[in-house]
This record gives structure tokens, sequence and C-alpha cells, in this order.
């Protein structure tokens, strides 16, 4: 298992504590939130800037050399002899939505600690960045049986509540579960949910394993990215993206265990296959919408992956 930098020996793999959450302010502060670059998911694939939006206009002035002939506000320069450029400012107070999902899907893994741990540390570090930034913050908390919102507020008693709710959800509990577990409804309720509750210019962070994202939740997603930027931080272990070398392992969950063979060659090449085409789709979906994709695997440091795909702050 990889030393996380950034995160206590102590801390459990496969829980979370108020306490350890409120802890990742310090290094929350190092992440920028104002001028974020997002690498997708696939190798080679595009590396794209969040749009702008947080800005809002100023005022004009003469265009001068080098500015961007795209911010020519051209109604002024119309009524001049002299082309004039749009001045920007920072808006601050920008509404922050951070979504986790807590599904028994992201109870799980081999290396690290649990998807629904890493997801909820980065959580944790975004809602942090938001407070320091002066953005409000809100969110959503979501698993197989409960469902928690939290409307955008200011200050660091928002980023305590929504750390509170965090940690205190019901669906950390492990349950038992009479039929199988349906993924995909709570996923498209939780989506529903997040295109009533996200006001246009939003920054929308989701982080899940996006284990069951049927066509009804694709389309809420993409309501909500034609209005806001959202970045989905995809959560994976790496048995999920391939099989161990060939032999026979042993996997425990709560009490079940499950005893699998991976010599067959073929049935490794269709794992890996399988893992392969769920991503791309996800890919090609969020690429339609202008969605920004961050992988986090349960052996990343959450602190490390957030700086590298987001960026560090300079002041």
């Amino acid at each position: 298992m990889r030393q996380l930098d950034h995160i206590s020996e102590n801390t459990s793999p496969v829980s979370v504590s108020q306490s350890g959450l409120i802890r990742l302010s310090g290094p929350a502060r190092a992440i920028a939130l104002d001028v974020l670059r997002v690498r997708s998911l696939q190798t080679g694939a595009y590396v794209s800037h969040f749009r702008g939006r947080g800005m809002e206009f100023d005022e004009s002035r003469p265009y001068q050399p080098g500015d961007d002939p795209r911010s020519i506000d051209w109604r002024v320069t119309a009524r001049s002899t002299t082309a004039y450029t749009k001045l920007f400012r920072e808006e601050r107070e920008r509404p922050v939505l951070v979504m986790v999902d807590l599904r028994s899907n992201m109870h799980f893994a081999t290396r690290g600690c649990f998807k629904s741990v890493n997801a909820s540390r980065a959580a944790a570090l975004l809602s942090w960045a938001a407070h320091h930034r002066g953005d409000r913050l809100g969110g959503l908390i979501f698993g197989d049986t409960v469902h928690r919102e939290l409307k955008p507020r200011l200050g660091r008693q928002a980023a305590l509540r929504y750390l509170h709710e965090l940690a205190e959800h019901p669906d950390w509990a492990p349950r038992e579960h009479e039929h199988p577990i349906d993924r995909e409804a709570p996923f498209a309720l939780a989506m529903a949910s997040l295109r009533r509750v996200a006001r246009p210019g939003s920054l929308v962070v989701i982080l899940s394993d996006f284990l069951g994202i049927n066509r009804t939740a694709q389309s809420y997603l993409s309501s909500v990215a034609r209005h806001n930027e959202v970045l989905a931080v995809v959560l994976s272990d790496p048995l999920e993206r391939e099989l161990p070398p060939p032999g026979r392992y042993r996997l425990v969950m709560d009490e079940e265990e499950l005893a699998i063979d991976t010599h067959a060659q073929a049935a490794r090449r269709d794992y890996r296959d399988a893992f392969e085409s769920r991503t791309h789709d996800l890919e090609q979906f969020c690429q339609r919408y202008g969605i920004h994709l961050m992988p986090l695997s349960t052996d990343d440091d959450p602190v490390n992956a957030l700086q590298t795909a987001l960026g560090r702050r300079t002041h």
C-alpha cells in the first residue's frame, strides 16, 4: 500500500471522522479553485480549462497590443473610432456544490482506502478550498438509502456543517440487503436533486465511481452542465481496472468471501476491456457536455491528486 503523503497513518482505510476531515483545512489552502486545469481520464486525451464562469464584467478600456481579441467590447467599439476591450474581475461568493457518492459500491478497495473514503477526503479538501477562497459552499451526499442536501452558505460553519453531514451519514454503516442492490435509482435521484438545487454559474464537483449512470441520470447531469462548471472526480480501485497476475485470490466483503481465478487470459482481457469500455463511454459523454474529468484511485493521495489536476495556489 502506497504511503499517502498528507494523510495520517492512524486514519482508517474504511471510514472517515469529522476531526480527520477538519484537519484537511491546512492542506486545502494549497489547492486552487480559481484557475483550474483538469486532465481527462484517458491518457493522451484533451487538457481542458474551466471556461471562465466566476468572472464578471468590470469596465472597458482602449484595446492594447497583447489583449485577447475575444475580449473586444464590440458595442463600445462600434460607437468609437478606437477598439475597446472588456476587463473582468473575479466574482466572489460563487456557489460551490460538492456531491459525494456513498453507495455500497463505493465501500470497496484492494489498495489504499475505500473509494468512499478517498472521495470524502477529496470532498473535504475541496470544501475547505472553497471556504478559503470565499465561495459559498453547499452540496449533496447520497447513498443507497439516505439523501442529504445542504444549501450553499458562506463561512467556516458551512464547511463544518458539510463535513459533519459527510462523516455522520447513515450509509457508512454496513447493511444487510435482502434483494439485489439497485445502483441506478439512487444515482438518478441524486442527479435529479442536483439539477434542482444547482444555480447557474455554480461550480459543481461530483465524486463517484459513476456505476449505474443510466440515461435518466445522464439527462439530469447534462442539464446541470449546460449552466454550470462541472468536475467529475471518478473513483476506482486497481482491481477494477485490471485483474491481478494469474492465480487464485480471496476477496472479503463484510462477512462474505469470494474466490477468483485469474489464470484465463481471455477472461483477463474481457475484464480489462469492459472497464475501458465503461470509461470510454463516460469520457465521451463528458466531452459532449463540457464536463471535466479527473481520475482518483483508492491508493492516490487526494491532496497531491487535486493539486496536480487543479493547480496550486500561488498566494
